[in-house]
């Protein structure tokens, strides 16, 4: 699917000039002659990235941007200022903002065109090293636990004897009565030919050792 881009400058012919640039390689581009149709447009589609000018009449690129980064929707939506401003104080108050690239007028194609890919790539890389993580994460073999001859209840409750629980706390962590604590600790017991708690305590400790 065609990468979505909403263009903002109130120059007409710059605007459908840059805009027929994006086209031309793909992109799919939604242009803005000012902030306020630029947020007006941000209300109904999240594009995937934003071009802004700075010197708009209403509310310029700073103030745009600020509404961009205060909304939780579009807070993460990279931002790129095209503008003519080029001083340095201009370029930081950019970046405080929170632009991701500064890109000054008059400009090549090319250069706009190689920053947008370069803001894509970056995203792409974080997103698969985030997917990554995530499948190491769920793929990862669980820490050994009990037997299957226990049930899951009693697994938890065996657990629990491990951290040092009394018999009242772990009724209460689990929403259970004593008894039915204790008739778990006393199956247990009889399942693996345990004696006391600290058997129990001292197995399910060992089960999670790495020397398993």
């Amino acid at each position: 699917m065609a990468k979505r881009l909403l263009l903002v400058d109130d120059e007409p012919n710059l605007l459908r000039a840059v805009a027929a640039c994006l086209r031309s390689e793909g992109y799919e581009v939604l242009t803005s002659r000012s902030g306020r149709d630029a947020i007006a447009i941000l209300a109904e589609t999240i594009p995937d990235l934003i071009i802004s000018d700075i010197r708009m009449p209403g509310m310029d690129g700073y103030a745009l941007v600020n509404r961009i980064r205060s909304s939780p929707r579009t807070s993460l939506v990279p931002v790129i200022f095209l503008t003519a401003k080029d001083e340095k104080a201009d370029r930081v108050e950019g970046f405080r903002t929170g632009v991701d690239a500064y890109i000054s007028k008059p400009f090549e194609p090319d250069e706009l065109l190689a920053v947008i890919a370069s803001i894509f790539n970056r995203l792409e890389r974080t997103r698969a090293e985030v997917a990554r993580l995530i499948g190491r994460a769920e793929s990862a073999e669980p820490e050994p636990l009990l037997p299957s001859e226990l049930t899951e209840a009693e697994v938890r409750v065996a657990h629990a004897v491990a951290k040092g629980l009394t018999n009242r706390s772990i009724a209460k962590e689990f929403g259970i009565s004593v008894r039915t604590v204790e008739n778990h600790i006393s199956h247990i017991l009889a399942k693996k030919g345990f004696s006391n708690r600290v058997e129990i305590a001292r197995y399910v400790l060992e089960s999670k050792s790495p020397s398993d």
